[in-house]
Parts: structure tokens; C-alpha cells; sequence
């Protein structure tokens, strides 16, 4: 019984650090832009840049730009993913999005410089972007018949296909949101304004929330603030007036969707601001994040008005269904991951991952799985396992694989693109992490360049072979079939 309890007080703490802490302002705009990619950009301008028939050099070097340029983790990309595949992206650079985006953003390669240095960085830029670009390929070829048939005829017209100007515009905007929420620049972090709220209470509250979901940072637990909890009701009630508000509103606007928007605008900007308790009460800090949150919120007003009234409705109403999608398993697996993460020490896998084996390697991405940190969190984690003697090879199996794979992940890519795609995406990240952890890990410990090489060339030519024999098998099938 000690054992339940424990395990559903570790799912109910992650489940609150993660929805006050982590999601509001990168998931929440993720959403909108999903939903805006889905509603207002049209599916032979995705189908142009990013569909099976685009060039191979432009699809995925658009997909691997677009991805470095957003600082999300696993979850918030899964909107954007979700968005692009539905629009006509082909499977293969939609994966190198997927993969490349929460892995080697701009934010996460310079905070791992900073942290680990420039070696680690510049591995983990080489290996994702090799890998990233490699498991695009290669999800590509396996289910190539299947993504053609996917998009039936829509390709023949990728050619015509252009974005309306007002449609950048507004989905340019919603982006500048997501960045002004995430990134971390001291122009965000300084402090505009502050004012003290007077409430003697305060501290006796916060040390009650203390107690009820307490600050772990060995295993990523962030705790559960007066701000967070605030956070957390907004969230529910937008959820209770979005049902109608935004659920039903492709049938016509109603009085609740005006008030599940400001409500979810007021969310982001209680989210952006500083709140500190103290010995008179709260100390409530305007930063440079909050301004620019609430700029960029409000600029979205009049660039909604150039568009028709049909065009906002569809929007709003893809949104909805992408949260609707994607949301419950995102809280699923959060819940999920706190509770094994109760039963996992970080000590085991300390003890594994000592040296460059594939047993350390494994336990590397293991670890990156189950015990799923938010954006950048993976970066200090791994700072702290270095500092105790983890292997340099493994550390990068473990920063390959953590903001690529967890259990929530999972379950929302396979929501996506089907069961059969997610775990062979799943199966293929988990081997080239580890792949990517004993190459590292071999170079550091001094073998030899030829050997590292022959090694190299090695495993790229078994991959290669494996692809000739499945292609050369689907041709002979087709022949068959056709005779």
C-alpha cells in the first residue's frame, strides 16, 4: 500500500509541476500555430517544401531549419508535427523535424556549450543533424507506398501551391509568441515594473504546496508554486469554456469563445511574470518576457481581422481538435513517467554508465525514456552525472535520446502516424543514440580515426543493406503482384 501511494503521489507531482511549470507558454502556442498551419496555409504549399515528391535537399533542409529554430522539448513539437504531416509534409522530413527540433534547437546547442562545452555541442549539432536527417530517410523509404497513397493526387499540384501573405504574417506572429515565452535572453529576464501584493498568508500557502508536490532536482521535480497552482485553475477553467467555446465554433462563434481566448491570452501573460513569495506577501515582477508575451498576444487581433470569418472559425476549431488529441495523452503519460520515475534510481544507472559499453549506453537512453525531463532540464542533469563519473559516451546517448523519446511522446506520436511508424521511429532513435553514445564515447577514449571510421562506415553500410534488401523485396512483391 506504501508502494501505491507512493507511486501515485510521484505521477500527481509530476502531473503539477509539469502543467505550472512546463507547458503554458511553448505548448499552448504550439497549438495555435498547429492549428493555424492546418487551417490557413494550403496543403500544396506544405506539399511544395516538405512533401515526398519535393526535392530531397529542400525538404530536409527545411525541415531541420524549422526545427532549430524552436527551443521545445518532445511534447510541444508534437502539435507542429502533427500540423505539418496532416497539411501533406512527407513522413520522412516531417520525422527529421520531429527528431531535429527538440535535439539541436539553437537555445539547447548553446546552453550545452555553455554547460559542457563546446565539444559536447558540436557533437550533439553533428550527430542530430546526421541522424535526425538519416531517420528521416529512412522511415521514408520504409513506408514510402503508404505516404504516397496518404496523399493521393494532391502532390500533382504542389507546384501552384503558395502561402497567402496575411497567413505568414499571423503564423510569424504566433511564432515571435512561442519564442518570446521560451527563449531564455536578458532582455526577457529584466524587470520592467514590480509592485508587492499584500497577503500575510502567502508563505503558509506556499510551504503547504512545498509539502504536497516538494522540489526534487536529481530527478527533475520542479515543485509547485503559488503562481504554478494560479496557472493550473486557468487552465481548467479554459478547458471548461473552450469545450463550447472553441469545440463547437466551426459551427458559428458563440459568447463563450471571446472568453476562452482571453482567458487563455490572460493565462500566458500570468505565466510570463515574476512572482516571488516573501514576508509581506507576493513580489510580482513585469520583465521584458511578460511585455513581449503580451505584445505579441495582442498583435494577433488585427492580423485575425484581414482573414474571413470562416478562415478564424476553422483555425480555432483545428486547435481545439489537435488539443483534444494530443492533450489527454500528454497528461497521461506525464502522470505515467512520475510514477516509474519513483521506482528508478539515479544511482543504477550511474553504476552502468561508467564506461563506454553498449550496456552504458543503453542504460543512457533508458534513462533519457523514462526519467523525462522539460526542454533544456537534460542539460544540468547531464552536467550533474558527468560530475559523478558518468562516461562521456553515454552522456551523449543520454542527450540524444531524452528530448526525443519519452512515454507521453510516444503514445501522441503513435496517435499521429499509427503504432507500426511510432515504434519503428522509436526503435530507430533508441539504436542511433546508441550508436551515436559508443562512437563519441570511442573517440574520446582515444581509438584510432581509421578504426572510428571503419566502424562508422561500417554500421552506414549495414543500414544501407538492410534498405537494399527491403526495397529489392518490395519491388520483387510489386512484380509479382502485377504478373
Amino acid at each position: 500500500m506504501d508502494g501505491l501511494m507512493l507511486a501515485l503521489q510521484g505521477g500527481l507531482d509530476s502531473l503539477a509541476s509539469y502543467l505550472a511549470a512546463h507547458v503554458l507558454l511553448c505548448l499552448v502556442p504550439a497549438f495555435f500555430i498547429a492549428g493555424a498551419l492546418s487551417a490557413l496555409v494550403p496543403q500544396q504549399a506544405i506539399i511544395r517544401f516538405l512533401g515526398p515528391t519535393a526535392p530531397k535537399w529542400m525538404s530536409y533542409s527545411a525541415a531541420a531549419g524549422a526545427g532549430s529554430l524552436l527551443a521545445v522539448c518532445s511534447c510541444t513539437i508534437q502539435p507542429l508535427f502533427a500540423g505539418i504531416y496532416k497539411k501533406g509534409a512527407g513522413l520522412g522530413p516531417a520525422i527529421t523535424f520531429l527528431f531535429f527540433a527538440p535535439a539541436a534547437n539553437i537555445l539547447a546547442l548553446a546552453y550545452t556549450g555553455v554547460a559542457l562545452g563546446a565539444e559536447f555541442a558540436i557533437a550533439r549539432i553533428l550527430l542530430a543533424l546526421a541522424f535526425g536527417i538519416g531517420i528521416g530517410m529512412i522511415m521514408a523509404i520504409l513506408f514510402r507506398e503508404a505516404d504516397v497513397a496518404r496523399l493521393g493526387d494532391a502532390a500533382t499540384f504542389a507546384d501552384a501551391g503558395g502561402v497567402p501573405g496575411k497567413a505568414l504574417a499571423f503564423i510569424g506572429m504566433l511564432v515571435a509568441l512561442l519564442l518570446a515565452g521560451t527563449l531564455k535572453l536578458d532582455l526577457f529576464k529584466s524587470v520592467v515594473f514590480a509592485f508587492e501584493l499584500p497577503w500575510s498568508g502567502a508563505a503558509g500557502v506556499q510551504q503547504t504546496l512545498d509539502r504536497w508536490v516538494p522540489v526534487n532536482e536529481a530527478i527533475g521535480a520542479e515543485g509547485l508554486s503559488l503562481q504554478g497552482a494560479l496557472l493550473i485553475g486557468l487552465l481548467a477553467m479554459i478547458g471548461a469554456v473552450a469545450w463550447r467555446g472553441l469545440g463547437t465554433v466551426d459551427a458559428g462563434f458563440n459568447r463563450l469563445t471571446p472568453l476562452a481566448l482571453g482567458l487563455t491570452v490572460l493565462t500566458l501573460i500570468v505565466a510570463a511574470l515574476g512572482v516571488r513569495v516573501d514576508a509581506a506577501g507576493l513580489l510580482v515582477s513585469l520583465t521584458g518576457r511578460t511585455l513581449a508575451v503580451a505584445v505579441c498576444a495582442l498583435a494577433l487581433i488585427p492580423l485575425a481581422r484581414r482573414f474571413d470569418a470562416w478562415d478564424v472559425q476553422q483555425w480555432l476549431w483545428e486547435t481545439w481538435r489537435f488539443v483534444k488529441q494530443i492533450f489527454p495523452l500528454l497528461i497521461v503519460g506525464v502522470f505515467l513517467v512520475g510514477v516509474i520515475r519513483v521506482f528508478i534510481q539515479p544511482e543504477w544507472i550511474r553504476a552502468l554508465a561508467g564506461a563506454n559499453t553498449l550496456l552504458a549506453n543503453l542504460s543512457g537512453v533508458l534513462f533519457g525514456v523514462f526519467m523525462y525531463f522539460p526542454t533544456l532540464v537534460e542539460v544540468p542533469i547531464a552536467k550533474m552525472f558527468l560530475s559523478l563519473g558518468m562516461h562521456p559516451g553515454p552522456l551523449i546517448a543520454y542527450l540524444m535520446a531524452d528530448p526525443e523519446l519519452s512515454l507521453q511522446s510516444i503514445l501522441i506520436t503513435a496517435a499521429i502516424i499509427g503504432k507500426l511508424r511510432a515504434w519503428t521511429y522509436v526503435g530507430l532513435v533508441a539504436l542511433f543514440s546508441t550508436v551515436a553514445g559508443l562512437t563519441y564515447g570511442a573517440w574520446v577514449d582515444g581509438m584510432p580515426a581509421w578504426q572510428l571510421a571503419a566502424v562508422v562506415l561500417g554500421f552506414v553500410a549495414g543500414v544501407v543493406g538492410v534498405l537494399h534488401l527491403i526495397e529489392g523485396r518490395r519491388r520483387a512483391a510489386r512484380g509479382e503482384t502485377t504478373c
